[in-house]
């Protein structure tokens, strides 16, 4: 079972939130809608695999009921989420306390009454997109060079880090996949994946993916670009084909 799986279901087991005797408890902080719905988005990504859209498919769990057992406060909430529950099959998770907010944010909210829903994401469907319409296995695939190969994306990076960069690809740029500009002082210019740099020489794989070497000695200037070579997709994937691709990129965790 994955880890966001046992997360998911070990969840609604810590916080017991189908106990009918206990009354429902009030949100400790205010929200913001941006948070709220990111939250629905981190629990459609995650929660919602074991606990369904409606938080109740985990018989004897209502995570959106507003009834909490083992906490009382949001902050005891987040801590739950991100911590674990010492001496019990509830583990760690690798959340900031920032998502797990928007998370508890989310759960508040619906028992409030909230009417915010996020779209689930279907990874079969995702998948499809991602080699079809998006196009993105052109450059994200197993021999890939100019780009990551994402095979294990969905360890590595958290659901909302996944749909940023599908959405604003320049807003963190790859450390190991920062694009450059060299111009020779004969005025001639390259562009290409930078491979390595001495006091020496300069290597690129350029957008060809040939290797290319440069004596430092020959360089007038070396520019490292400030936007992706990805391409954006806001207003390219309408919001269910973003969700399916989010939800497949999640499930790519390397080899077992």
């Amino acid at each position: 079972m994955s880890r966001i799986t046992r997360c998911a279901v070990l969840l609604g087991v810590a916080l017991t939130l189908g106990a009918i005797w206990s009354p429902p408890t009030r949100a400790q902080h205010g929200y913001t809608r941006a948070e709220v719905e990111n939250g629905a988005r981190l629990y459609q990504a995650s929660c919602a695999t074991c606990h369904g859209a409606s938080g109740d498919q985990v018989r004897g769990v209502a995570l959106f009921s507003g009834r909490f057992r083992a906490a009382t406060t949001d902050d005891e909430l987040v801590r739950i989420i991100i911590n674990g529950i010492p001496n019990t099959a509830m583990p760690p998770n690798r959340y900031s306390n920032e998502e797990a907010g928007m998370i508890v944010a989310y759960l508040r909210g619906l028992a409030a009454g909230d009417t915010v829903t996020a779209t689930a994401g279907d990874a079969a469907r995702g998948r499809t997109v991602f080699e079809g319409k998006g196009k993105c296995a052109t450059c994200h695939h197993p021999a890939a060079r100019m780009a990551p190969t994402l095979a294990d994306v969905g360890t590595i990076r958290r659901p909302l880090d996944i749909e940023q960069a599908i959405l604003e690809p320049s807003a963190e740029l790859h450390a190991d996949f920062r694009f450059v500009r060299v111009v020779r002082r004969d005025g001639a210019t390259t562009r290409g994946r930078l491979l390595n740099q001495s006091t020496f020489s300069i290597q690129i794989l350029d957008t060809q993916e040939r290797l290319r070497a440069f004596d430092r000695s020959q360089v007038a200037e070396l520019e490292f670009e400030k936007t992706s070579p990805m391409p954006a997709y806001r207003g390219v994937l309408g919001t269910q084909e973003l969700a399916d691709v989010v939800a497949y990129l999640t499930t790519l965790r390397g080899q077992p």
